[in-house]
């Protein structure tokens, strides 16, 4: 070989090097380097088109993995397609899902996952055009080992504002015990075989109230710029909430928050839902890892975890009174909020509490816990808890008695809300206690 081909050769190999660097460089830019991924071998193909790197990745949905799906002890949902359906807060050009194995006993295989947006609301069809293929580090398939979580791949794929996605998995053996959300006021759907990619829904016959596996959407947006969280109890979950008509305190929060950003001191943030019904500030359920986590135990993955977080709203502290078999110690209870605090404030985080709201009434009731309440709100409401406050207790309790709910405010149970107690949640925030960093000490 003669130099001057010598030369050549060597310059067309660089020339391949830069192409491929280039390649990984673009495919690295859609993310923002919080893959949290287990992966394993499989199937491999060419994934669906990544977003170019514009805009940032928000969270338009989330839910909190809350526990074993009982019954599925065994045979997990082998040889089924799980079709969730979730309401996008957020819009944007691409997605991408998070999918947990954190109540699993052994590895969750999945071979086949897709996004596509729903054709309608509270439907299992997909729209023409939008059903997408998910891959996992390029691989059809990945294995999520338990008590592990698992990022996709981003896909492109226009994302409306206040659509409902379809988000499917489907995994072909046994693998234990279901991660799952039980209060999802959502109707999700089941089929059997592998259907991940039917876009009539015709197979999905089987209705579930629950969310499977997922536990959130990011979506790489224009119109956000940062992750407002929701951590909370069911207050938060919205569980009487109408089914299906994202009329959660949370949900309406994200519209003003939408409608009214650029505008005085609102921000663009998208605002996510990290609530569990029966939670507490201090105290986990049973088992392990303990399902129902407690806020100080679940703070770190359901709220700093998140995509690009910016703000938090905390509503919690009532199941610490009403499901405590002694009475509660009101300073303990805020000491555990202020440590939620402390974590947030540790990220640069903005941190709005709400004060708890009364539940005369309820079958928990006594006047010694009311005392407990009151004494948590009024250190809340001093300023010596979080960086700003949000008074549900003063919007929706009863002027007459203030120790219970406003009669159109009460779902009936005399502690959870109405859609209307839901709406009036959202209409007293302020919006621009969004705003702002946190504060070097309280």
């Amino acid at each position: 070989m003669t130099k001057r081909h010598g030369y050549a050769l060597l310059s067309a190999i660089i020339a391949v090097i830069v192409v491929i660097s280039g390649a990984i460089y673009l495919g690295a830019a859609a993310d923002d380097g919080t893959a949290r991924n287990t992966l394993a071998g499989g199937r491999t193909s060419h994934p669906s088109a990544a977003p170019a790197s514009t805009g940032s990745w928000v969270g338009s949905w989330s839910a909190s993995p809350v526990g074993a799906e009982p019954g599925t002890e065994t045979g997990g949902m082998a040889g089924r397609s799980v079709r969730n359906v979730v309401h996008a807060g957020a819009g944007g050009t691409g997605a991408r899902i998070t999918l947990s194995n954190l109540y699993g006993q052994q590895p969750l295989t999945i071979t086949h996952a897709s996004l596509a947006v729903a054709a309608a609301v509270n439907n299992a069809a997909a729209a023409t055009g939008t059903m997408r293929r998910l891959t996992f580090g390029g691989s059809l398939s990945v294995i999520i080992q338990p008590g592990q979580q698992v990022l996709s791949d981003a896909v492109r794929v226009e994302i409306p504002h206040d659509a409902d996605v379809l988000v499917t998995t489907y995994s072909p053996i046994p693998s234990g015990p279901v991660t799952y959300h039980p209060h999802a006021q959502q109707i999700s759907y089941v089929a059997e075989g592998d259907r991940t990619e039917d876009v009539s829904g015709t197979p999905y016959a089987e209705q579930t109230p629950y969310w499977r596996y997922l536990t959130a959407l990011d979506v790489l947006s224009n119109e956000s710029a940062g992750t407002v969280v929701a951590f909370g109890d069911s207050l938060t979950d919205g569980i009487t909430s109408t089914v299906g008509a994202n009329s959660r305190w949370t949900d309406i929060l994200s519209d003003r928050v939408r409608s009214s950003a650029g505008t005085a001191d609102v921000p663009r943030y998208s605002v996510v839902n990290q609530g569990i019904s029966g939670n507490q500030v201090l105290a986990d359920g049973l088992g392990r890892p303990a399902e129902n986590q407690a806020g100080v135990a679940r703070f770190g993955r359901d709220v700093l975890d998140r995509s690009n977080v910016k703000a938090v709203v905390i509503d919690l502290g009532v199941n610490d009174i009403l499901r405590n078999p002694k009475l509660a110690d009101p300073d303990r209870i805020t000491d555990g909020l202020r440590t939620l605090v402390r974590q947030a404030h540790a990220r640069g985080l903005r941190v709005v509490g709400a004060t708890l709201m009364p539940f005369q009434g309820h079958r928990g009731y006594s006047s010694a816990r009311e005392a407990v309440r009151r004494q948590v709100n009024a250190q809340i409401r001093a300023g010596k808890v979080y960086d700003a406050v949000v008074d549900f207790d003063k919007a929706l309790r009863d002027p007459y008695n203030p120790r219970r709910l406003r009669a159109d405010y009460d779902s009936g149970d005399h502690l959870h809300p109405s859609d209307k107690g839901y709406q009036r949640m959202a209409e007293v925030f302020d919006l621009e206690d969004l705003k702002g960093a946190a504060p070097a000490e309280l």
